[in-house]
C-alpha cells in the first residue's frame, strides 16, 4: 500500500474537518486537539490537517506513505541512485504516529517531502528530547512540518 500525502495547514481544524469528511465522503481516521488525518481510498491519499490559524490554505509538507520499513528503504536507496539526498528520521513520533522515514533534500522550489512507513500510533504529537524539545519539528528539513497547534 502506498499513496500521496498531502498536509495542509488550516485556520480551523474542526471546520476543515467537517468540510474535507464531506468532499471525500469518509470520517478522518484520526483526530487529536489541533489534528486531523484521512485515510482517503479513491483517490488513495493520506490528508492531513495541521490547525495553524494565519497560515491557512497554505501547504504544510507532502509525503508518500508507505507499507513498511523495507519500502522505506527501497524508495531512499532508489533515489540515492537517482543522486537524490536525504536525510533520516527513524523511529521518531511526529503527527501522533511513531514513524520511520526520511526527508527528500534538494526540491526545485523548496516543497517538502517525505517518505514514510507508520509504526505504532502516539497519544502525543511528537516526542521531546532532551536537546532539541520536539523530534518531530526540529532542525532541516523537518522545523516547519508539523506545527501542530
Amino acid at each position: 500500500m502506498s499513496r500521496i500525502q498531502l498536509a495542509l495547514n488550516v485556520d480551523d481544524v474542526e471546520a476543515a474537518t467537517a468540510f474535507y469528511a464531506r468532499l471525500f465522503g469518509t470520517e478522518p481516521a484520526k483526530t487529536r486537539p489541533g489534528y486531523a488525518n484521512f485515510a482517503v481510498a479513491d483517490p488513495p491519499l493520506k490528508l492531513v490537517l495541521l490547525q495553524n490559524p494565519g497560515q491557512g490554505g497554505s501547504l504544510n509538507h507532502l509525503g508518500i506513505e508507505v507499507g513498511s520499513v523495507d519500502e522505506v528503504d527501497a524508495v531512499q536507496s532508489r533515489l540515492a541512485a537517482e543522486g537524490l539526498a536525504s536525510t533520516d528520521e527513524r523511529d521518531t513520533t511526529c503527527c501522533y504516529a511513531r514513524q520511520d522515514k526520511f526527508w527528500v533534500e534538494g526540491t526545485p522550489s523548496g516543497e517538502r517531502w517525505e517518505v514514510y512507513t507508520v509504526l505504532a500510533d502516539s497519544p502525543t504529537f511528537s516526542a521531546e528530547t532532551a536537546e532539541t524539545g520536539s523530534a518531530c519539528c526540529s532542525g532541516e528539513p523537518a522545523e516547519a512540518c508539523c506545527t501542530g497547534a
